[in-house]
């Protein structure tokens, strides 16, 4: 007799309450849970083989640039921070300090330049040294004082920091930019998020840095998503930590540095963007499991079909598949991998084996095909790629409709209003952008877009400006 189950799926829509309704995806496909730990979040399976898979993904490409893997210290001596003014200024809210020395207090890394840049003044002599290219996984703390939100804002996180030096500013600013274009494919063509891609205003960048470059998702709410940063920091930072340089006529030299950096955020992203009210659907590329198989079990049959069942998991086993004979009816089987997203389900019953075929559902539209046995896994191939573009063209096409092109201080007081992006002509200076925010709803810059050079009279000032995005942000 199949058992009850009483596990409730999501009991919010996305369109009614946004923020209700991926607190409670987030927590029902079981992909983080809350701490004991006021702040700080637990991530489950589910969510940590999708980091599994993009740190994979993303750890090949920047070993193709030559960039190698390394570990530095979790905590950081006070006096490092002050070495490079702005930037302690920028982190000093944030910092967590661990004050039982008695020499000096020591933070829990919110970042890792200033740890790092210590050990490169004595790794860097010469010309030959360079370019110095490393990269750390690890955890960050950054004592957020607002709601905790799982995957958006907690207080610890998990990230990638690549960490370079160059001879050049010219090559510290190609491979600055270089970092953030494979930053946009991978949201692009492994989360299936399409971004926009461009250089932030001076009030928005990187504490300490010359200027930052973002790739910015827009979230189904009306909010900024700022996906990943790469910045170039100038030459101040090798100046505060003495690193330096013979070059090839024995002069020295400074060097000039970049960072670059994404964090287990994009999880929080994927679900929004991608997320429906039955719950997650993950994009096949960062599905660990791709499929999952539902005998459906008919009294007098079910030795039969757990038999075909089986035989097809075995055949499939490339697919990482989820084989589910558990003893609960098939409705709410199929309501639990729904929420949890799996990208396939395949169904067999008494019939299908009778006819030599099952039944898939795809998740994203949730359209069901009968596809004979000896097609299976090339059918599985083609929905898989299918639905990975599919769920692309809906995010681009749902970011189009976002953005709203400007002219008036009013209009743009509308749009964040009505949780869109505006797209309008800003000069960039720091007062002008504090005004902004001030008269349209805490808007914030986004970026200046790399692929629009079109000038017209800032929104405010009226001065030259450039295109630039401005919407509310996460």
């Amino acid at each position: 007799m199949t058992k009850k189950q009483s596990q409730e799926g999501l009991t919010i829509k996305k369109e009614e309450n946004f923020s209700e309704w991926y607190t409670q995806l987030i927590t029902k496909a079981e992909l983080a849970d809350y701490s004991a730990i006021k702040g700080f979040m637990v991530i489950r399976p589910n969510a940590y083989s999708i980091w599994e898979i993009l740190r994979d993904y993303f750890d090949k490409r920047i070993k193709s640039l030559g960039v190698r893997n390394a570990y530095f210290p979790l905590l950081i001596p006070e006096s490092f921070f002050k070495r490079e003014a702005e930037h302690a200024k920028g982190f000093s809210p944030e910092v967590a300090w661990i004050s039982n020395r008695e020499d000096e207090r020591l933070a829990i890394r919110p970042t890792s330049e200033t740890i790092m840049y210590d050990s490169y003044s004595r790794w860097i002599r010469s010309w030959k040294d360079l370019p110095l290219k490393i990269n750390q996984w690890c955890n960050i703390v950054r004592w957020e004082t607002k709601a905790t939100r799982l995957f958006l804002r907690t207080r610890e996180f998990l990230w990638q920091e690549g960490h370079c030096v160059y001879e050049t500013k010219q090559e510290c600013d190609e491979e600055t930019r270089i970092y953030l274009k494979e930053y946009q494919k991978m949201c692009e063509e492994i989360l299936a998020i399409p971004v926009l891609a461009g250089r932030k205003t001076e009030k928005e960048k990187f504490s300490g840095g010359l200027y930052t470059l973002s790739i910015e998702g827009i979230m189904p709410d009306g909010k900024s998503l700022q996906m990943a940063t790469s910045h170039n920091l100038g030459q101040e930072f090798a100046r505060s930590f003495k690193i330096n340089f013979l070059d090839k006529k024995g002069k020295e030299n400074i060097p000039w540095q970049n960072s670059w950096g994404f964090s287990t955020r994009t999880i929080g992203a994927i679900a929004m963007v991608h997320g429906d009210d039955k719950g997650l659907i993950i994009p096949p590329k960062l599905a660990y499991n791709k499929i999952v198989i539902i005998p459906l079990l008919f009294k007098g049959k079910e030795k039969e079909v757990l038999k075909k069942a089986k035989e097809i998991n075995k055949k499939l086993n490339h697919f990482n598949p989820i084989f589910d004979d558990r003893d609960y009816s098939p409705g709410w089987k199929f309501n639990e991998w729904e929420l949890k997203g799996i990208p396939i389900r395949i169904e067999i019953g008494p019939k299908d084996i009778e006819k030599k075929q099952v039944t898939l559902v795809r998740r994203d539209t949730n359209k069901k095909d009968q596809i004979k046995e000896n097609k299976l896994a090339k059918e599985i191939d083609s929905l898989l790629i299918e639905i990975q573009k599919n769920l692309l063209e809906k995010a681009k096409k749902n970011l189009k409709e976002k953005i709203v092109e400007v002219k008036k201080i009013s209009d743009l007081k509308k749009v964040i209003a009505n949780k869109k992006i505006a797209r309008t002509f800003f000069c960039g200076e720091i007062g002008c952008e504090d005004n902004i925010k001030d008269r349209a709803n805490g808007a914030s810059s986004l970026n200046f877009p790399f692929d629009e050079k079109e000038k017209g009279p800032c929104i405010f000032c009226e001065k030259e400006g450039a295109v630039c995005y401005f919407g509310k942000s996460y």
